[in-house]
């Protein structure tokens, strides 16, 4: 077991599509600052949800519940908007179900599949971008050109739902990440980092994540100097500034049940501890989805596969996060600092 971990390695990507079956979208509006991302599953897929933020903003989350009667999704959505920004899953529902894919009970041409389209949403209101969209708010756009371009490449930094994102008080983005251990299990994430809290240590710009860096993913920086006193938060927002949140979405080709989901979501959470300081706070919306595209079996014994999943998960995170940083880049207009301004 122990060889098998040390040398598990990035996909050919190194993105969330190194898990087979899953495609991402994306589509952003640059003069609103803002964006969708969407997490495609060729078919349906087990998915969970763990929310540990104080504010969040999800649709669909609870019928997501392992005792529920939904067991498979059709999209997970993540959108920039706050509030308007849970339009872009109606988008993606109706993409999905023009193509006859969704949810049914039993066939009939009187009654047309019904998509299941979780979606969270980060606040992205406050960056000075054109926000007069009146009644005609442009995310369920968004969301349905998201749908139709979802493709294995995608872009990071300043795309997507990060396009109008900021971690801390450097522009944030769009990150991902993958790792296949050596016996073949694959597992990706992908971030919309928008968080209250700073990813890289104070008085440099190392990132808190750097223990996890494969290869020179986001720099090669390493962690030597990353540490920092019990308040020392760095290049957190200011206090005023409570428009945040960092909404992910993990996945594995392992079959998983829905509470296996679950556990694998609940693991993945501590990626985002291990990359953004402070996190999970009263006005963040933290949101971290596990999908299981069931490419492979889940190995015996089950509980060990699903606690492998959930580490690599967490470890893929927290790297996917730094990527999202480590790309962004500012939007025409937008005076804000990158992680490529920061000195040694």
């Amino acid at each position: 077991m122990e060889r098998a971990r040390s040398s598990a390695a990035p996909g050919r990507r190194n993105l969330i599509t190194d898990v087979p079956g899953l495609l991402i979208g994306q589509a952003q509006d640059a003069a609103a600052r803002t964006g969708v991302s969407v997490i495609l599953p060729q078919d349906r897929a087990v998915c969970a949800c763990d929310v540990r933020g104080g504010a969040p903003g999800t649709r669909e989350t609870d019928a997501l519940q392992p005792e529920n009667l939904v067991e498979a999704v059709d999209a997970v959505v993540l959108a920039g908007g706050s509030v308007y920004g849970l339009a872009a899953a109606d988008g993606v529902a109706a993409w999905l179900g023009a193509r006859g894919r969704g949810y049914q009970l039993a066939a009939s041409p009187q009654a047309p599949p019904s998509p299941v389209v979780p979606a969270a949403i980060l606040f992205d209101m406050a960056n000075g971008g054109d926000k007069a969209w009146g009644e005609d708010p442009p995310h369920r756009r968004l969301g349905r050109a998201a749908a139709a371009a979802a493709l294995a490449h995608f872009e990071l930094g300043s795309a997507g739902a990060g396009t109008g994102a900021m971690a801390g008080s450097l522009k944030g983005g769009v990150g991902s990440a993958s790792v296949v251990s050596a016996d073949g299990i694959a597992v990706g994430a992908i971030a919309a980092v928008n968080c209250w809290g700073s990813v890289v240590a104070p008085g440099g710009r190392r990132f808190w994540a750097a223990p996890f860096e494969l290869g020179e993913e986001f720099g090669g920086l390493g962690p030597s100097e990353v540490r920092a006193g019990p308040e020392d938060w760095g290049l957190a927002k200011p206090i005023a500034m409570a428009g945040n949140t960092t909404i992910a979405c993990v996945a594995t080709d392992v079959a998983l049940t829905p509470a296996q989901a679950k556990r694998v979501a609940v693991m993945a959470q501590d990626g985002l501890a291990r990359a953004i300081r402070p996190v999970h706070a009263p006005f963040d919306g933290d949101v971290v989805f596990a999908l299981s595209t069931a490419q492979r079996p889940c190995e015996e014994p089950a509980n060990l596969t699903v606690a492998r999943i959930g580490s690599l998960a967490a470890d893929a995170l927290a790297r996917a996060v730094a990527r999202g940083v480590y790309a962004a880049r500012p939007l025409a207009g937008w005076d804000v600092p990158c992680w490529r301004d920061l000195g040694d």
